[in-house]
């Protein structure tokens, strides 16, 4: 009998599509990939398998979660299975230079962004941007994992070469121009079987801690406290007061770039995604996060009585 495979590496975020699948009364097999053992001479079981493995698995302790994920997708989609999210999606997942290059290759503006690897490089790079204010980020992150706001290059300076320098997994810092939004908010696109499904402001005052999922309320030890650096910077120099939910499903959204997003979807093969972006002083839209492992926010889904995740189950149920 075919079944539903769901590759994860993460319990607490697959709760809810597990309780979706379990109501439909779905059959499914959790695969968790933090370690294992894998024949390449024997063919996998029949089914559809759907991939969530997160650029952030290093965070838990699961370092090397996408590079056996990468050869188990190499092993699916070379015997022909239905792979959703497969391994293009996987790359892009764990580097944002390849989110980069590919939203720019569909015509999807990001912020400019330069590389570095190294110290030196990295003060170097922010000098070479020119900007008045710009943000650090990990390559290969999630939960907003090493993104620091600087106003000068010394500042950058003292915090690269201080004791609390935070080493990216693969090496690679990218500095990044800051975009001033009017307001403090960012705007996330869902998208399920490559469809745009709909899309929540994220309130952004408290910092750039965005993880949706229920997991990563801003008071569980799942997710790290919003950064310091964030926190005392008001994005537009705009504050907002704790009166607004910090996820929150917009009505009647439906912007002419959903087209284009969901064509750069069909052309990278993903199929499930979040797109992240931010709209600067001036209204343009800059896409900055490609999340293949895009998690919902239950109190947002309950206010307008939508659920992605029995979206997303009864998407998986089409391929059986």
């Amino acid at each position: 009998m075919k079944k539903i495979y769901v590759i994860h590496e993460n319990n607490e975020w697959t709760i809810h599509l597990q309780n979706r699948l379990d109501e439909l009364q779905l059959p499914y097999e959790m695969w968790h990939l933090d370690e294992g053992v894998l024949d390449l001479s024997m063919p996998p079981p029949e089914g559809v398998f759907y991939n969530r493995i997160s650029a952030s698995s290093h965070t838990r302790d699961h370092r090397y979660a996408p590079e056996y994920t990468e050869a188990v997708l190499a092993w699916l989609e070379r015997h022909g299975r239905t792979v959703i999210n497969g391994s293009r999606a996987l790359r892009l997942e764990v580097s944002k230079v390849n989110q980069y290059m590919a939203l720019n290759a569909a015509g999807i503006e990001t912020p400019k962004t330069i590389v570095a690897v190294g110290k030196s490089q990295i003060i170097e790079a922010a000098k070479s941007l020119n900007q008045n204010s710009f943000i650090t980020k990990h390559n290969r992150a999630g939960k907003g994992q090493g993104v620091q706001l600087f106003h000068s290059i010394s500042a950058l300076s003292d915090y690269v070469n201080g004791a609390d320098f935070d080493e990216p997994v693969d090496g690679i810092t990218l500095i990044q121009q800051y975009i001033e939004a009017p307001m403090p908010y960012i705007i996330r696109h869902e998208f399920i079987g490559g469809k745009f499904l709909y899309a929540v402001k994220v309130d952004t005052s408290e910092g750039f801690e965005l993880c949706p999922a229920d997991a990563c309320s801003i008071d569980d030890l799942f997710c790290p406290a919003p950064n310091e650096s964030l926190n005392n910077s008001k994005v537009g120099g705009a504050k907002v007061e704790a009166l607004s939910p910090k996820f929150e499903i917009l009505q009647n959204y439906n912007p002419d770039f959903i087209a284009t997003y969901e064509q750069f979807l069909a052309d990278n093969n993903i199929q499930v995604a979040g797109i992240e972006a931010i709209l600067d002083k001036a209204g343009n839209s800059y896409a900055y996060d490609v999340n293949t492992n895009t998690n919902y926010n239950s109190d947002a889904e309950n206010a307008v009585d939508i659920y992605a995740m029995l979206h997303l189950a009864k998407y998986l149920a089409t391929f059986l």
